[in-house]
């Protein structure tokens, strides 16, 4: 009889962890302008896409100001569209909220918005950047999350929007920035094998990177003409070294096939959020367990 409970207790046990693992994962990516999700976490989020889990990206502005013949409600739409576009690339939902590009504060609007966001998208993990950047968007959309990663837990606060049961991880996206703190690759994803869907995804963007990225750098006349050669064009711009640090994590996740890898996207935990031991990070990020 208590073999019976015993391999019974097993079975119940297994069937919940297989449960547990086959759990969809919520994914809220936030940047500040309609391309950031798409450059700092876009191969992340096709794996997730391709595995059956829920991903969400949201821009904080429009992208009314980010040209240099076009603006205003024109360029808003435009960059509405072209997000709109990259999502169905990427396999994700893509959300552009209508605060003006260039002059965000993390103001209680803010707040309330990415709030209510979190919690509808009912988020497990919420990725976004890290408040050391040169634009003051990209600033002001970190601080706008970290002031509302404990609050999308407290019911009294935008009480029309259920509040989640528990605080998500957050985590911040890689950047070069030193000073005050340099960026720690706590979790590194091999995104290898999607780095050509990807650039595909973000070649949606026309306006940001064949017309005002060149233009800024003085290269608006390398543009290529054609779709094929302006893809190939922005993979090339966008090839590197993988820094150490990263070539380390992707060891630590991938073992010796981390030293196979050509393109990989890091994160780092914030201590404002649910804070994930390594198997934790492994229900969260479920093509670290294929390794």
């Amino acid at each position: 009889m208590l073999k019976k409970i015993f391999f019974l207790a097993v079975f119940v046990i297994s069937i919940h962890v297989v449960n547990a693992q086959d759990q969809k994962i919520n994914v809220v990516v936030i940047g500040a302008h309609p391309d950031d999700c798409d450059i700092d976490a876009g191969g992340t989020a096709i794996q997730f896409a391709q595995m059956g889990h829920r991903v969400l990206f949201i821009s904080t502005t429009n992208g009314d100001a980010g040209h240099f013949n076009k603006g205003g409600e024109v360029l808003a739409k435009i960059r509405k569209a072209e997000a709109e576009e990259a999502g169905k690339r990427f396999g994700v939902t893509y959300k552009v909220l209508d605060n003006h590009d260039g002059l965000l504060v993390p103001d209680l609007t803010v707040r309330l918005q990415l709030i209510r966001l979190i919690r509808e998208w009912k988020a497990d993990v919420v990725i976004g950047p890290r408040p050391y950047d040169y634009h003051p968007d990209h600033r002001n959309t970190a601080i706008a999350i970290q002031d509302a990663a404990f609050l999308v837990i407290v019911p009294n606060i935008a009480p029309e929007t259920p509040a989640l049961k528990k605080n998500p991880i957050f985590l911040y996206t890689e950047d070069r920035f030193m000073k005050p703190n340099p960026f720690s690759p706590d979790i590194v994803v091999d995104i290898s094998t999607v780095f050509d869907q990807k650039i595909y995804a973000m070649s949606a963007h026309q306006s940001q990177f064949f017309e005002w990225l060149p233009w800024l750098a003085g290269q608006l006349e390398n543009v290529p003409k054609s779709e094929s050669d302006r893809i190939q064009w922005l993979a090339e711009s966008r090839k590197g070294n993988i820094p150490a640090k990263m070539r380390t994590g992707l060891i630590k996740w991938y073992g010796e096939k981390g030293n196979q890898a050509n393109y990989a996207e890091a994160f780092e935990i914030c201590e404002y959020g649910s804070y994930p031991n390594d198997e934790e990070i492994k229900r969260i990020f479920p093509m670290l367990r294929k390794n």
